[in-house]
């Protein structure tokens, strides 16, 4: 669990520990009003605005599978002892199969080399499905044409941070768990018109409310955290649907260590994009020990 990979402290050292489990927690936000176009990006006719915030945070989720799917990049900012670190991803994501595949690249590592220098950290390649986390070139003893894959319904974050992304679905069904939302109104986000909504979700409401795939992710998170609310930033457009939302988490270490905090932002555009994913057949999974340094 990335909770645990924080007690031996230090930042590049965490980076190292938290990139050899494959348990990689980072975060948010530098998008800031930036993003990507693509198909299916031009703004409804009907404004959200008047629609009770509650209501629209609710169906967000479902208006992404009635969108299907969409192009989308990822930012995870984790806060430990003093010391930052951020992992980015980019890829695409279907909503209706609950379905994505992901290109994570990991911060510098203790030398100061990004993740394309020699020793440095190689991208990642993350494969999400219902319940279940794929990962490649996880380095750590596995081999190059090998795929790691994590059940999320045992992590007790649910993969909302362990794989240095957050699960677009679950991200979005978390926003069913929303409560105390303040509309913080209309600004635009790479050309498209969005609507800015403040709240806190609670983990358990969200995971009671959540479509049968990812109730077993959020049960887990809502069960693993030491903290339920889950404070959110979100951005929709006039058709209702999801460009950005941002998630502050904090947890702790242990009962007397300090609070970890991870922010995670998910940026999605592009609606309508064709999206195919297929997981590794049995014998690509390896199943051997992984190091852990």
């Amino acid at each position: 669990m990335v909770v645990q990979q924080y007690r031996d402290g230090g930042g590049a050292r965490a980076v190292r520990a938290l990139a050899a489990a494959g348990v990689i927690a980072v975060t948010a936000g530098c998008f800031g009003g930036d993003g990507g176009g693509g198909a299916g990006d031009g703004a409804g006719q009907r404004s959200v605005a008047a629609d009770r915030p509650l209501d629209l945070l609710g169906r967000a989720a479902d208006v992404l599978v009635e969108a299907g799917g969409a192009e989308t990049r990822t930012s995870m900012e984790t806060a430990a002892g003093g010391t930052r670190v951020t992992i980015r991803g980019q890829g695409a994501y279907d909503f209706r199969k609950q379905m994505g595949r992901l290109r994570v690249v990991l911060p510098k590592d203790a030398a100061g080399k990004d993740a394309a220098g020699a020793g440095g950290h190689r991208p990642i390649t993350e494969l999400l499905a219902p319940g279940a986390l794929y990962m490649k070139n996880r380095g750590a003893g596995v081999p190059d044409d090998k795929w790691v894959r994590i059940d999320t319904t045992g992590l007790k974050d649910g993969n909302l941070v362990t794989g240095g992304v957050t699960d677009p679905m679950a991200a979005a069904e978390l926003l069913r768990g929303a409560a105390d939302v303040t509309y913080a109104g209309k600004t635009e986000l790479a050309g498209v018109t969005v609507h800015r909504y403040r709240g806190v979700a609670d983990l358990g409401r969200a995971a009671r409310a959540a479509s049968p795939q990812s109730r077993g992710a959020l049960s887990a998170a809502a069960k693993g955290f030491s903290k339920d609310a889950v404070p959110f930033d979100a951005y929709l457009d006039e058709d209702g649907r999801l460009r950005k939302v941002r998630h502050r988490f904090t947890f702790s270490t242990d009962a007397r260590g300090p609070e970890v905090s991870v922010v995670s932002t998910l940026l999605l555009y592009g609606f309508g994009l064709p999206v195919t994913v297929t997981l590794p057949d049995e014998d690509a999974i390896y199943t051997g020990e992984i190091r852990q340094g």
